[in-house]
């Protein structure tokens, strides 16, 4: 009888251990999104997996990040942001399922990854929170967390976190980092074909940085930048 009970205890916590563990691991993030309701993010996920790569190649690297409020960040840059990584931002819960279908339609057509469809929420929670890598149980977390985000915060505030800690280049985060790196100016003085080339550069931003004469950049700028207007801000 006394072995029966063991086991159950034994059953019990084999299933409840690994689900509290879970549930604390949630809480802590719910915490984190809770205070940044009010207070800004310093040093974020994504930050500090960069800073640990540049300084394997060089230990004096470190990160280019200034936080600007969200009325000091131009309006072009804010409509290009939105025009080229989520015209839906304004009106989603934080995921855009119809953009995911059709990032997956894209992608099974061509046989690679060449869409994402990840929110600017999405991404948010990525870059606070989460690593870059490919796998379903951090997309799921990312989930998790992106809802939480919508949940407690406004559009304009989950926005204004975005726009100053998402990576624009090698070192370079945030708006005013990537004004002053990219245009010697202040994210409050981008003009449109600036915001634009910034926000196109959004996906693969290392990449730009090295090759910011490329082709495919001007292009996909010029098309952004006719988009800039029907862009809705928070």
């Amino acid at each position: 009888m006394a072995g029966k009970q063991g086991k159950r205890t034994w059953l019990k916590w084999l299933i409840l251990g690994p689900l509290a563990v879970v549930l604390a691991v949630q809480l802590y993030y719910f915490v984190q999104v809770c205070w940044y309701i009010k207070f800004n993010p310093g040093m974020t996920s994504m930050m500090s997996l960069q800073l640990a790569a540049l300084q394997e190649k060089n230990p004096k690297a470190r990160i280019y990040q200034a936080w600007v409020p969200y009325n000091a960040i131009s309006n072009n840059l804010k409509r290009a942001v939105i025009a080229s990584e989520d015209a839906n931002f304004a009106d989603h819960d934080g995921v855009d399922w119809d953009a995911i279908q059709k990032a997956y339609e894209k992608n099974m057509k061509k046989h690679k990854v060449v869409a994402g469809g990840s929110t600017i929420t999405q991404q948010l929670a990525k870059n606070l929170f989460l690593s870059g890598s490919r796998n379903y149980l951090r997309k799921g977390q990312e989930l998790v967390i992106t809802y939480m985000l919508e949940a407690v915060m406004s559009k304009q505030r989950i926005f204004e976190i975005y726009l100053n800690v998402v990576e624009f280049g090698s070192g370079i985060f945030g708006a005013e980092a990537a004004a002053r790196h990219y245009y010697g100016t202040s994210a409050a003085a981008l003009n449109a074909g600036q915001a634009a080339k910034l926000a196109v550069m959004l996906p693969r931003p290392r990449f730009y940085d090295k090759h910011r004469e490329s082709a495919y950049l001007a292009m996909r700028s010029a098309i952004i930048q006719q988009r800039m207007n029907a862009a809705e801000l928070p």
